[in-house]
């Protein structure tokens, strides 16, 4: 098991981030993909934006993208509003088991 699945274990969502360069390396790794540099792990915000979304039954999945540079699916509580692309959503929840899963509420 890796960092990034370990971390979400714990309800954490990082990422790694070149030291070298600075750049956000998703999907995560022990090295850039860019300058092949360390990398160090840290909290990804989450604040995000829905990028695309679908209804399956009385679920809603959706893409969701954080920093400008980290894209996952996730499925998404929206309440009683209706979603639009481009809309800001939080992550409130997110976990491993033998897969990642993220849940995300509409802001």
């Amino acid at each position: 098991m890796n960092q990034f699945e370990n971390e979400l274990k714990n309800g954490k969502f990082v990422c790694s981030e070149c030291i070298n360069c600075n750049k956000l390396v998703w999907p995560p790794s022990d090295f850039c993909n860019v300058c092949f540099s360390k990398v160090k792990w840290r909290q990804v915000s989450k604040n995000g934006t829905l990028i695309e979304f679908a209804k399956k039954d009385n679920v809603i999945f959706c893409i969701a993208e954080f920093e400008n540079a980290i894209r996952i699916m996730g499925e998404l509580e929206t309440g009683i509003k209706i979603p639009s692309i481009g809309q800001d959503l939080n992550l409130v929840q997110c976990n491993y088991d033998d897969k990642e899963k993220f849940f995300f509420r509409l802001k």
